[in-house]
C-alpha cells in the first residue's frame, strides 16, 4: 500500500478531502510565512545600511540576522514547493497547458511566482553565505544589502497582493 492510502486509512478520510485539507493548510502558512520573510529582510537591509552608514562592525548579532533571514525564506521555500505539488491550479496547468496558458492568474501561479520566488531564494542564499564570506565588516554589510535588496526587489514583484495586476490575493488566507 502507498503511505496516502495508509494516511487515508488512518485517518479515515477521504485522499481527495485529505488532499484539500493539505492544501488549504498550506496555503494558510505559505501566506503567514510570507510576512515572516518580508519582515526578516527588511530587518536584514536596515541592519546591513546602518552597518555601512555607521562603519560599524559586524557583531554576532547582524550574523544571526543574516543567517534567520535565509533560514526562514528557506522555510518558506519548503512550504512553497509542497504548496505547488499539492496546488489545483498548478495541477490544471500541467494537465490543460494550452487551454491554462489562456488565463494569465493560472500562468502566474504555474510558472510565474514559482521561477520569481526561486530566483529570490537563490539570491538571499548566496547574499547570505556570500556576505558570511568577507574579511572586513564593510564587505559584509555592502554583500547582504545588495543581494538582499535585488531578492526583495523580485519578492515585491512576485507577490500576488490585493492590488497586483497579475494575480490578486488577500493579504492574509
Amino acid at each position: 500500500m502507498t503511505q496516502n492510502i495508509l494516511i487515508s486509512m488512518f485517518f479515515n478520510l477521504p485522499l481527495l478531502r485529505q488532499t484539500k485539507i493539505m492544501y488549504q493548510t498550506l496555503t494558510v502558512y505559505h501566506s503567514l510565512l510570507r510576512w515572516l520573510v518580508l519582515l526578516s529582510l527588511i530587518l536584514s537591509l536596515i541592519t546591513a545600511c546602518s552597518g555601512l552608514w555607521k562603519r560599524r562592525s559586524f557583531s554576532k548579532t547582524d550574523n544571526a540576522i543574516r543567517h534567520w533571514t535565509a533560514t526562514i525564506a528557506h522555510i518558506q521555500l519548503i512550504a512553497g514547493i509542497l504548496l505547488y505539488a499539492q496546488s489545483p491550479v498548478t495541477r490544471f496547468f500541467r494537465e490543460h497547458n494550452a487551454e491554462a496558458r489562456q488565463q494569465f492568474d493560472i500562468t502566474f501561479f504555474s510558472v510565474i511566482h514559482a521561477i520569481l520566488m526561486l530566483v529570490a531564494i537563490v539570491l538571499i542564499t548566496m547574499g547570505s553565505a556570500l556576505s558570511k564570506r568577507r574579511h572586513t565588516d564593510r564587505h559584509k554589510f555592502r554583500t547582504m544589502a545588495l543581494w538582499y535588496a535585488l531578492a526583495l526587489l523580485i519578492i515585491f514583484i512576485a507577490i500576488p497582493w490585493p492590488f497586483s495586476p497579475f494575480a490578486a490575493r488577500p493579504y492574509i488566507r
